[in-house]
């Protein structure tokens, strides 16, 4: 697959992970089912994450966690069995305090399509309660120094 760097993604410096519809990711319809895009959105979510440095066992001793509360996704073309993707993840926003915004771009490497863009509004949480709660200082120390740049063509999208 063709390095990352070579795609016309929607913000700088992607975090990516490559990706590929199996036998059990394709529908009735003979092309990926869009739990699989959901499903491939909170892995790529995840492995960034842990490259930042925060994992499971981090949300846990600190009784925190970054919650979707809203998701939205655009299937903007399917993609079939075998299809080699390369799925980007970056975090384009923050109220500072206790929200981050999460972003994703689904490329088609052999002919440079886009085939799902979304978003995900997140909230940091107690765990113990599920209520919303500020985030620790290693939340922000690490998430927020993240944030890339959101330029105004996309941020309206």
């Amino acid at each position: 697959m063709e390095a990352a760097a070579q795609f016309n993604w929607d913000y700088p410096q992607p975090f990516t992970l490559a990706v590929r519809p199996g036998f059990d990711d394709i529908d009735g319809l003979k092309h990926t089912n869009n739990a699989v895009y959901v499903r491939w959105c909170e892995t790529v979510g995840w492995a960034h994450s842990k490259a930042l440095g925060l994992e499971l066992a981090d949300y846990q001793r600190l009784d925190r966690a970054m919650a979707i509360r809203r998701g939205e996704y655009d299937y903007l073309l399917p993609s079939v069995l075998g299809d080699e993707l390369l799925l980007a993840t970056w975090l384009t926003g923050s109220d500072g305090k206790i929200t981050l915004e999460r972003r994703f771009q689904l490329i088609r490497p052999h002919d440079r399509s886009t085939v799902l863009r979304g978003r995900w509004d997140l909230v940091c949480i107690e765990m113990a309660s599920g209520r919303p709660r500020r985030m620790p200082k290693e939340f922000a120390a690490r998430y927020l120094a993240a944030i890339v740049d959101v330029p105004p063509a996309i941020a309206t999208r």
